[in-house]
């Protein structure tokens, strides 16, 4: 029978991690959280298959990305923001991408881009902040507390590897909360790990260790603190020292970050990172501003590939990218599009079979709100990635229902 001392310390301990790796220790490092210390490896670890997700914030507008230009009703709904046929970057009869996308038309026609349409979810929320959180967790309208890749990353690899989850953003993304894994969460590089509380500097930035007079709570603080040290270390050096002649364009994303942590060897398995501030909230004056964030959204991404071949890791890496939904088919009157509900997912990598997945939602036949009609639930893209990619088969369980996987990995 555990004693009360040991049952307060689990509880403590899963409550912390619970908060995303906040707490005495984690709390003075803000929003940046690591991993317990050194533990043995587990399969999932010792696979060279590497997961990142990148999150289109703010709601991508699918149908001005990848343009369905053999549909009439898309120029119908749209006589001012439609994109003329000449001018769109057409991959067969009825799509084409939006004219600056050179890089991911490249991945597509090169077979390493799968399309999924009509992403979305029953009884669809139009608030970004909640809708989001539906997206993070992968349970919509469940109120689920933990992040779907903080609970894939616990059933994958439940001896807890150091860093086997980093998150690149300014603070914590419900994602990668998780109940035993405490993901590496940072933005700059050479500030990670420096910014704390003064009263926990003498625990961060001394090597301290446990004695044996030390309580569990304390041994487990020590060793957090030890983490730390290690992997805000190991993070600098990897970005300081990383060098690559690949043009990531105008902003990487983030993912030039994420190079350098693969090419450093990092057990990461697991990366998320966004395209930050609700970017593509494009309510007024849509054009041009959508136009040059799918360019830096275009050109980050196949420079990041392009970065994975020239460092012999593109084999082992494929990128799920999403957005918390769509917009709607017609145009407002201020020359841009309102939140709306289906949208497309892409899985991208060497290991891709690339082409068109579900079925595509109708332009006719649509909502009383104008919002298309979803034919896919998103989760089954997780499943896809999970299963087909990762190669852990119980998504049910994991993802809280039974999601149909699409045949994109050999």
């Amino acid at each position: 029978m555990k004693s009360k001392s040991k049952s307060t310390f689990s509880k403590r301990r899963r409550n912390l991690l619970k908060a995303g790796g906040y707490g005495m220790v984690l709390g003075a490092l803000q929003t940046s959280g690591f991993a317990p210390i050194l533990r043995a490896s587990s399969a999932a670890t010792n696979s060279n298959k590497i997961l990142v997700v990148l999150e289109l914030s703010g709601g991508n507008d699918g149908l001005n990305t990848l343009v369905p230009y053999g549909d009439d009703a898309y120029y119908r709904h749209r006589p001012k923001l439609g994109i003329p046929e000449n001018k769109l970057r057409k991959i067969d009869d009825h799509f084409g991408f939006n004219p600056d996308m050179a890089g991911i038309e490249s991945l597509y026609k090169d077979g390493k881009m799968a399309v999924i349409h009509g992403c979305g979810y029953d009884q669809p929320s139009f608030s970004h902040f909640t809708s989001m959180a539906y997206w993070h967790t992968a349970a919509p309208n469940s109120g689920e507390q933990l992040g779907w890749v903080g609970r894939l990353a616990d059933v994958i690899d439940p001896q807890q590897t150091p860093n086997f989850i980093v998150n690149i953003d300014e603070a914590q993304s419900l994602a990668v909360v998780a109940r035993d894994h405490v993901p590496v969460v940072f933005d700059d590089p050479e500030q990670f790990g420096r910014k704390g509380l003064f009263q926990a500097r003498s625990l961060l930035e001394n090597q301290q260790s446990a004695s044996s007079e030390s309580n569990n709570a304390q041994r487990y603080l020590f060793n957090i603190a030890k983490s730390a040290q290690q992997a805000s270390r190991q993070v600098r050096e990897a970005c300081a020292a990383y060098e690559t002649p690949v043009d990531y364009g105008i902003s990487s994303l983030d993912l030039k970050k994420v190079a350098a942590l693969i090419n450093a060897g990092m057990e990461t398995k697991l990366y998320y990172t966004s395209f930050r501030h609700n970017a593509f909230d494009t309510h007024v004056q849509q054009p041009n501003l959508h136009q040059r964030l799918l360019t830096y959204f275009s050109d980050a991404v196949a420079a990041f590939f392009k970065d994975m071949e020239r460092i012999g890791r593109a084999d082992d890496v494929v990128m799920l990218v999403f957005s918390e939904f769509g917009r709607r088919l017609a145009e407002n009157t201020n020359l841009g599009t309102d939140h709306g509900t289906a949208n497309h997912m892409y899985l991208i990598g060497n290991a891709v079979k690339g082409g068109h997945y579900g079925k595509l939602p109708s332009l006719n036949d649509f909502g009383e709100d104008g919002n298309l009609i979803y034919t896919t639930d998103f989760r089954r893209v997780y499943a896809t990635a999970i299963e087909g990619w990762l190669g852990y088969g119980n998504t049910e369980k994991l993802l809280k229902g039974k999601f149909e996987t699409f045949p994109i990995f050999t």
